[in-house]
């Protein structure tokens, strides 16, 4: 999949100027940057929660599903949260014992914990097949054992629908167990893509050296 080069301005700034990228099929691509870089902004004009500063869609023609920063759930019990986006009870099912789950399913989701409404709105979110699935900061609620167990389903979904996974994420952790490759955001521009373990190892450009740098990278 490749999407359009585009701008998106705010206010008259440019928060985002970004070239054609390629986000391939049946990987994983994680996208890492400062605070402010972009990334969210660039996950909702992708999903076209937004728009780019020519109101055109950077992506056509392909299925998207978009998890955002903050989860919600509805009025409704758990696995009936999840069944909205596929009525599937033994997917819904599995996919609760899998993120651990499984004895919430008859509880009201708006009881639920923030780390338990993060690993339902995953399990929604992986309900249905989608051509390129954006998941913005999915276990940043989480802790250690369910953000494992999370990362374990967004790459057995990978694996099995042959889908793109586009992944915003502060973890430079996560990004080395899970992306195929890693895109760097810096005041709003791409300043590097590559092979994940290429671009943590020898980054070529001095803005993403820091970046790691801070991570201990």
């Amino acid at each position: 999949m490749k999407t359009t080069a585009f701008t998106k301005t705010y206010n008259k700034r440019v928060v985002l100027n970004l070239p054609e990228l390629e986000l391939p099929k049946g990987q994983i691509t994680a996208v890492i940057g400062p605070n402010g870089s972009g990334k969210s902004t660039f996950a909702k004009i992708l999903a076209g929660i937004e728009r780019a500063d020519d109101r055109r869609p950077v992506l056509s023609g392909v299925s998207v599903g978009y998890l955002p920063q903050k989860s919600f759930p509805f009025r409704m019990s758990t696995e009936k949260n999840i069944l909205q986006n596929g009525n599937d009870p033994a997917r819904a099912s599995a996919l609760m014992k899998a993120l651990g789950i499984e004895a919430l399913a008859g509880q009201s989701a708006k009881k639920l914990s923030g780390g338990e409404t993060a690993r339902m709105a995953l399990c929604r979110i992986l309900m249905r097949r989608y051509a390129l699935l954006i998941l913005d900061e999915p276990t940043a609620a989480m802790d250690m054992e369910s953000t494992l167990a999370a990362e374990e389903c967004i790459r057995r979904y990978c694996d099995e629908t042959g889908c793109g996974v586009l992944l915003i994420t502060h973890s430079i952790s996560q990004a080395r167990r899970l992306a195929d490759q890693i895109i760097v955001l810096h005041e709003g521009k791409l300043i590097e893509q590559g092979d994940t373990e290429r671009v943590l190892a020898s980054p070529r450009e001095e803005q993403t050296r820091r970046f790691l740098e801070f991570f201990g990278v």
